[in-house]
């Protein structure tokens, strides 16, 4: 009769119903700088919640621009944790949505406190986080040109806002 096979130990982990899957875990930076700029603070009385992102907007001509660069370093850390290039096009609609909403002066920020562009995409990260398959040069020219042309329409965004607001101070101050 063969000898009986040695006891094997075997390790296991229980994980909660919301722990993310092996390999997907999102970088806790990413998750506080979003929160930081949509979700950090409440309006007293209600559930609203907003972040520095349409406090900054408030910043004449300057705002919307410091906001979204925050935005595009998020999307650029999300490529870095794997994120698909569709996911990440997708990441760059949500802030150009928001930019132009940033964009209108006033109303825009009362806005982006409800379209929220950094939490949308940091809920994208966490779903697609590690589903890339091995990046390319194609993929890595995809990311330049997408963060180029976020950057592109915010600067456009923000020689719109500078153009109105120097007609405007040239005919009130002239």
């Amino acid at each position: 009769m063969p000898a009986p096979k040695p006891a094997q130990e075997v390790e296991f982990e229980v994980l909660g119903k919301d722990a993310p899957k092996p390999g997907t875990e999102t970088d806790p930076l990413i998750a506080f700088i979003a929160k930081l700029m949509d979700s950090i603070f409440v309006i007293p009385g209600t559930k609203i919640r907003f972040g520095l992102d349409p406090l900054i907007g408030l910043i004449p001509a300057l705002g919307a621009t410091a906001s979204s660069v925050v935005s595009v370093v998020l999307i650029a850390m999300s490529a870095r944790r794997g994120v698909p290039n569709l996911v990440l096009a997708r990441m760059a609609v949500n802030v150009l949505v928001n930019a132009a909403l940033d964009a209108v002066p006033g109303v825009g920020d009362g806005l982006s406190i409800f379209f929220r562009s950094n939490a949308r995409n940091y809920e994208l990260l966490q779903k697609h986080a590690g589903t890339r398959r091995a990046a390319t040069t194609g993929d890595k020219v995809f990311l330049v040109g997408l963060i180029a042309g976020i950057l592109f329409v915010i600067t456009m965004f923000l020689l719109g806002t500078w153009t109105v607001l120097h007609a405007i101070f040239s005919r009130l101050f002239s």
